[in-house]
Parts: C-alpha cells; sequence; structure tokens
C-alpha cells in the first residue's frame, strides 16, 4: 500500500558521499512506500556555482512557501575546495544562507539507541541543543588589512549623528571582522529556545560570555533574562528552571551533568558544541538537527558533514560504510511535520515506524563501521553502506 504525502516538501539534494546516501534513502526506504510532492532543489556545489548561488536563495524561499524542507549535507567551499572543484568563488555556506533567509532556530538532538553508551559517563538523558541561527560569524564582513592605518567601527543612523568608535590602529598588516544581530532576531531565538522547553518540560540552560563583551554578549543575556521572566509561571507550572550561565562554565557544567536539558547557545557556539555533544552521545551521524522559523516554516537535515573521505574511497570504487541514520532522521522529520500539518496521521506513523525500525537494527548488531568500534558489545563485523539500508528496508 503506498501512502499519500498530501503537501509539498522542499528537497534540497548536496554534496559528495551524503549525496549517494540520500540518493539511496529515497529508492529503497521512501519512494516504495510513499507518493510524496517534492519540490527538488540541486544544492550540490557546482550547480550552486553554475547558479551563482541563486538555487540556494531559491529553495529558502520554497520552505518559505511551503512550510516543510529536508536538505543533505552541503560543502562550504575554503579555497583548496575552489581549486578542487574549479569554482567561481568560495560561495557561502548554504546552510548560513537559509537560515538568513528563515531566522529561527537550530535545535539537535541526540539519537539514543541502548547499545550506544555515551563516552561521557555521566550523561544519562538526551541534550537538546538551541542554536541561534541568524548572524554573529556567519553574517560577518571581513577584511584582511594590507598594513598600517586606523580601523573604525562606524554606524550612520537614519536621523541623528552618526557613531564612529576606534578598533584598532594597526603597525601592519591584519584582519578585521564585523558582525551583527538584531533584537527582533535574539528574541525569537529566546522565546523559541523557552517555547521548546515547556513544550519538553525540560531545564533551559543559556551560555554566553558578557563578563567580556559587556555590550555584545550583554544583550543577548539581557534578552533572555527579560523573556524568561515573563514565562516564570510557566516555569514554575511545568517544574522547571531557565539558569544563566557564562558559556566556559556552562561547558563545564554540562560534561558533569546528566542532561534533560536544552542548552541555548550563540550561533557559533551552537554549530561547535552540537558536535560536541554528538560525539559524546556516540557519533555526528546519530544527531538530529531542524531549524524552526519564527513563522513555524521547518528545515530537517542531518547534522554532519558530506563525508569527504568515504566519497574519496567510494571513487575509487572502496567499499565505505557510511553512517546513514541523520539523514534518514532528516526525512523522518520532515514527513512526520508534513503530516501533522496536513492532518494525516498514517503520514507520521510511516515516518516513527521507520525510526523505531532504524533503532532495532542497529540494536540488534547491524550498523556500520562507526558505530561498531564504540557498541556495547563490541562487534567485530559491521554493514557497508548499502548493506544497512538493504538491513533497514527489509525490516520495515
Amino acid at each position: 500500500m503506498t501512502i499519500t504525502v498530501k503537501g509539498p516538501i522542499v528537497e534540497m539534494d548536496g554534496d559528495e558521499m551524503t549525496r549517494i546516501i540520500w540518493k539511496m534513502i529515497k529508492q529503497k526506504l521512501l519512494l516504495p512506500h510513499l507518493a510524496m510532492d517534492l519540490k527538488y532543489y540541486d544544492l550540490g556545489i557546482k550547480h550552486r556555482d553554475e547558479t551563482d548561488d541563486k538555487v540556494t536563495i531559491e529553495a529558502a524561499n520554497a520552505v518559505k512557501e511551503h512550510g516543510v524542507g529536508v536538505k543533505c549535507a552541503t560543502i562550504t567551499p575554503n579555497a583548496g575546495r575552489v581549486k578542487e572543484y574549479g569554482l567561481k568563488q568560495a560561495w557561502k555556506s548554504p546552510n548560513g544562507t537559509i537560515r538568513s533567509i528563515l531566522d529561527g532556530t537550530v535545535f539537535r538532538k541526540p539519537i539514543i539507541v541502548k547499545n550506544i553508551p555515551p563516552a561521557v559517563r555521566s550523561w544519562k538523558k538526551p541534550i537538546s541543543i538551541g542554536r541561534h541561527a541568524y548572524g554573529d560569524i556567519y553574517k560577518s564582513v571581513e577584511y584582511k588589512v594590507p598594513g598600517p592605518g586606523k580601523a573604525e567601527l562606524v554606524f550612520t543612523p537614519a536621523s541623528g549623528e552618526r557613531v564612529s568608535l576606534a578598533l584598532h590602529e594597526f603597525k601592519g598588516p591584519g584582519v578585521i571582522m564585523g558582525m551583527h544581530n538584531t533584537e527582533k532576531s535574539i528574541r525569537s531565538f529566546a522565546q523559541a529556545c523557552i517555547n521548546y522547553a515547556l513544550g519538553e518540560k525540560c531545564e533551559l540552560w543559556f551560555g554566553a560570555k558578557d563578563t567580556i563583551s559587556k555590550t555584545y554578549h550583554g544583550f543577548f543575556k539581557e534578552v533572555f533574562d527579560h523573556e524568561a521572566g515573563a514565562r516564570k509561571a510557566d516555569f514554575e507550572k511545568a517544574g522547571i528552571k531557565y539558569r544563566y550561565m557564562l558559556i566556559d562554565d556552562a561547558v563545564a557544567q554540562i560534561m558533569k551533568a546528566e542532561g534533560g536539558m536544552l542548552w541555548a547557545c550563540m550561533n557559533y557556539d551552537g554549530d561547535v558544541m552540537s558536535d560536541m555533544v554528538a560525539s559524546g552521545f556516540g557519533s555526528l551521524g546519530l544527531m538530529t538537527s531542524v531549524l524552526v522559523s519564527p513563522e513555524g516554516k521547518y528545515v530537517y537535515e542531518a547534522a554532519h558533514g558530506t563525508v569527504m573521505r568515504h566519497y574519496y574511497e567510494h571513487l575509487k570504487g572502496n567499499p565505505t560504510s557510511t553512517n546513514s541514520v541523520a539523514s534518514i532522521f532528516a526525512w523522518t522529520g520532515a514527513i512526520s511535520r508534513r503530516g501533522e500539518l496536513d492532518k494525516t496521521p498514517e503520514v507520521v506513523q510511516f515516518a516513527r515506524r521507520l525510526e523505531s525500525v532504524v533503532i532495532a537494527t542497529i540494536e540488534e548488531g547491524t550498523m556500520t563501521k562507526d558505530l561498531a568500534a564504540i557498541a556495547e558489545p563490541r562487534t567485530a563485523n559491521y554493514a557497508l553502506t548499502e548493506e544497512f539500508l538493504d538491513q533497514v528496508a527489509s525490516r520495515l
């Protein structure tokens, strides 16, 4: 029986090994069971280059229109990648572009599997990361200083007198970066994290460095304190607390905590700490990630990269054992959300069933090499990339 997914899903294809896995997931796990209206956008690096990255903007606007998107991992090119792929320029992160257009917050949560114990002994419950998805270093302006000179930070109000702050007197070459954020975005970030914590009934942590960055980081703290204070009664009713800590203290505390909290992080902190939490719970391949906009638009993706090393082995004709779990859960997240929005419970049930089958497959001893190395009990055998997906397909 084929299940019909009523509303459209915006599909954003990606790069390298994850692109190959993406196609397998569709062919083996989804298309045999689902009739989907997929609005396809190729965000592979060559196509982004051919379109001067307009395809990324088009994909983000399609999510705005249709409400739900699912994204494969993509390359953010550095100088080496520009040369390797013969690109016109080092295009910006497609994730950064999509997040700038949609704004909102990225929520990342580990996928818990019984026979993959956390590397951090104290962790007993999932640790969710709420990552601000706008501004900071990902929307920065940079300049390579050629030699001696004066750097200033200048703001020209729409009405009023121009403000100029001395940044640095350069005696020789150096670099400058200008970052920004908006009150609207910071406030929606705080509100999204509060709503998530109240919905999950989990403690909310927020960490920044307001002792050093008294204005920039201090403003984040001020907004979070205000929004959490406005929901004080809701926190008390849910039996949870809001905690503000300096980011270095939060890092130290997280290593000793048992988990079960939402850790709200500024953009760069969330990028780094979500990888740390994912690895601590077993693998970047066991981490869900969803961007939620203030208007209720969703983009689901894997929290890891394009698995370049495996891709090069694949090109040589060598077998690989690449973990596809996070990419599968990106699809199930999008399908489930589409089903909820369309009020089609059979679509939601399919997504949840596929997730449970994936976890059961691993718990029964069939897993990729990265998981076999950390599973308890250890397993000498591991499944190759396609073998794992075939096992999930047969169980499904």
